[in-house]
């Protein structure tokens, strides 16, 4: 039987999320919640500064509304993921996953009021988001542990016990997956449209290994998570009328990792989320470059800014960045669908 579940979970997300538009973009201009851009990010972004902020609470406004009505909707037709209530474990990581980016986006939300009502630029310090992050990210994988996780999947490899051996070193390599990523998709989050275009395209992916793989409930969740990115990048595209900040990509980040922990294949991430990896890699390059020699590798971070520098256009990079994604999407597919 045909699952219409996610095309409806994709539309419901995406007009909730451009109908939110409508009210919170004004709501937030009227309580002057403003950008502030940072003087050492690209000088022509002096430009943006004011533009409203914390759209990411429109994003989770679509996503909630989605999943609710999905929740309903599958309900009433007797669909699949009502049946996949009956496997405890399935189901408790893809609430995990949505309560991982809850957590991760309440703790964009608190940096984000930090920096736009309390007027600190740098939000949270490093050391309290670090903390917060690895507390919620260590809270998210032991409600993985008591609902059932046993095993994670590698490629060519197979299913492979967490629980015994060799194995449990999987549970500290994914606390520190978990926060490197949600931090990643942080940094991709830089000009306009671009994280949300790039997370849209790795949700996509996200949701077709779901379907394959018949993990119902993650399924529903990435696609509702597609809409309401796609809602949101009607507003967020150049030139943006609304920026996610903290609140969306930490959000997003912890969902996107979430779900492919719900899939039980993290590893994809590797490929789907590759533009995330490059985006933390060429900071901590420029870092540890500069330290070493005084020197840059790239002549701005992360690695979005270097090709703004080298005068290539927001649209351009979006569209380039979310070309790569893609690819990088499709090439995670294909193991699952061939079973390797």
């Amino acid at each position: 039987m045909f699952d219409f579940l996610p095309f409806f979970a994709v539309l419901v997300g995406f007009i909730a999320t451009f109908v939110l538009g409508f009210f919170v973009i004004p709501y937030l201009k009227k309580l002057k919640f403003g950008q502030t851009i940072r003087e050492e990010g690209p000088k022509w972004h002096q430009g943006k500064s004011g533009t409203p902020t914390m759209g990411g609470i429109m994003i989770f406004g679509g996503l909630v509304a989605s999943i609710v009505l999905s929740l309903i909707f599958t309900f009433i037709t007797s669909g699949k993921l009502s049946m996949e209530f009956n496997d405890s474990t399935r189901t408790a990581h893809w609430f995990a996953a949505f309560g991982l980016a809850v957590g991760m986006g309440a703790i964009g939300f608190v940096d984000d009021f930090i920096k736009v009502v309390k007027k600190r630029n740098l939000g949270l310090t490093a050391r309290q988001k670090t903390f917060a992050q690895l507390l919620v990210s260590a809270t998210y994988l032991i409600v993985l542990l008591f609902s059932g996780m046993q095993t994670t999947y590698i490629p060519f490899v197979g299913n492979v016990n967490v629980l015994s051996g060799i194995g449990l070193i999987f549970w500290p390599i994914a606390l520190f997956f978990i926060y490197g990523f949600t931090n990643a998709v942080n940094l991709t989050d830089g000009v306009d449209g671009l994280a949300s275009s790039v997370t849209l395209v790795a949700l996509c992916a996200f949701m077709i290994i779901a379907g394959y793989s018949n993990f119902y409930g993650a399924n529903m969740l990435a696609a509702a998570a597609a809409g309401a990115c796609g809602g949101f990048i009607m507003w967020n595209a150049h030139p943006a009328k609304v920026f996610m900040d903290d609140t969306g990509s930490m959000m997003l980040g912890g969902l996107i990792v979430g779900i492919s922990f719900a899939v039980g294949k993290p590893i994809l991430l590797i490929l789907v989320g590759i533009i995330y990896l490059i985006e933390a890699f060429s900071v901590m390059l420029q870092v540890a470059y500069f330290k070493k020699t005084k020197k840059r590798i790239f002549k701005m971070t992360p690695i979005h800014h270097h090709f703004e520098m080298c005068k290539w256009s927001e649209e351009k990079i979006v569209f380039v960045f979310s070309v790569v994604t893609l690819i990088g999407g499709l090439l995670a597919i294909l193991p699952v669908v061939l079973g390797w």
